[in-house]
């Protein structure tokens, strides 16, 4: 059970920068962005396929991040110039990047004009190089020895170096975002989110405000699949559905735990919220009767929860405050008629 849930908290910090990314559309610019689904797996296939071919990992993952910067860019694109409703740019965009998806991992074979995915089992990734550096140090065996004298669990992972790594790219892109949302692109990204009318009224380009925010946060989304990819030692053309799902699901669940109101707060509840997810997804799969093939129905499920749970909630509080603010008056009330009967 621990072993399990270590790998499902790894998961959910890389797959916090793909809902950092969600983030930046849906709650900064107000953009209902579904490129996510094809943007996670171009940073996945470019990935796999340049390290398949020989490149090294971080020029492959740099070149994944640049490739979902350009997909979140044409999306951009077709609802500003092209003047397509945000929505269906998005879905357009998505279905677009299917193909293309397909067309990038085919060039890694030499004989293939497409291929659906790309094995990693024996190629070098981020995640092996560093372990060939973590291994040296000896740190794996003095915790898993911890783990085991000390709080009696017997299943230990078997490195701790991922979690490590992933864990410092993870808070390095979150205060890179938290830099970045308070600098004057960034403050003018989040005006055009909240309204778009009054910003181009001060004369700024709204329409190149909303393609940058896009690019961005499709390469933060592609960065996440990169990593996935790199990680689970393949990609495959379908492994993007229902990342927006995913993402949505993160940002939610973080906000409903953390709350709001700065943005180093907001961030840091966003990757909170994707490793919750993680976890809460990896318990209920452990449930006898649910199997792996309820997968979609359990992050749907997860999606409902954490959208009527805080409604709820909030329902109550504000319940409590009126009874509360009512119980005041009527004190007041008897305060105010006692002190009427004393002066008679």
């Amino acid at each position: 059970m621990f072993t399990a849930m270590f790998g499902s908290v790894e998961q959910g910090i890389i797959y916090a920068i793909m809902a950092l990314g969600v983030y930046l559309t849906f709650r900064v610019l107000d953009f209902p962005d579904l490129t996510v689904d094809g943007s996670f797996v171009t940073g996945a296939a470019t990935a796999a396929m340049m390290i398949a071919l020989g490149y090294h990992p971080i020029l492959a993952t740099l070149m994944a991040i640049v490739a979902g910067f350009i997909a979140g860019c044409m999306t951009g694109l077709l609802h500003t110039k092209g003047k397509i409703n945000p929505l269906l740019s998005g879905i357009l965009m998505m279905i677009a990047l299917y193909s293309i998806n397909l067309r990038i991992m085919g060039l890694s074979a030499e004989n293939a004009i497409v291929k659906p995915n790309i094995p990693l089992m024996n190629a070098d990734t981020i995640f092996s190089q560093f372990q060939s550096f973590w291994s040296n140090l000896g740190v794996d065996a003095a915790l898993t020895n911890f783990i085991k004298n000390t709080l009696g669990i017997q299943t230990a992972p078997s490195t701790w170096g991922t979690i490590l790594v992933v864990l410092i790219i993870t808070l390095i892109i979150k205060f890179i975002a938290d830099w970045f949302l308070k600098t004057e692109v960034g403050l003018a990204i989040r005006a055009t989110g909240d309204n778009k009318r009054m910003i181009r009224s001060f004369s700024a380009n709204t329409d190149g405000l909303i393609v940058l925010g896009l690019g961005l946060s499709n390469a933060l989304v592609a960065f996440s699949g990169a990593l996935i990819a790199q990680y689970s030692k393949f990609a495959d053309a379908n492994m993007g559905i229902g990342m927006i799902v995913i993402g949505l699901a993160s940002v939610i669940i973080g906000e409903a735990i953390f709350g709001t109101k700065t943005i180093f707060r907001t961030t840091l509840a966003v990757v909170a919220g994707a490793i919750i997810y993680r976890i809460i997804y990896a318990v209920a799969l452990r449930i006898d009767w649910l199997d792996t093939s309820d997968m979609k129905l359990i992050t749907a499920i997860i999606v409902i929860l954490a959208l009527v749970i805080p409604q709820m909630v909030d329902k109550r509080r504000e319940k409590k405050r009126k009874e509360k603010r009512r119980i005041e008056r009527l004190d007041q009330q008897r305060e105010l008629m006692q002190g009427g009967n004393h002066l008679a």
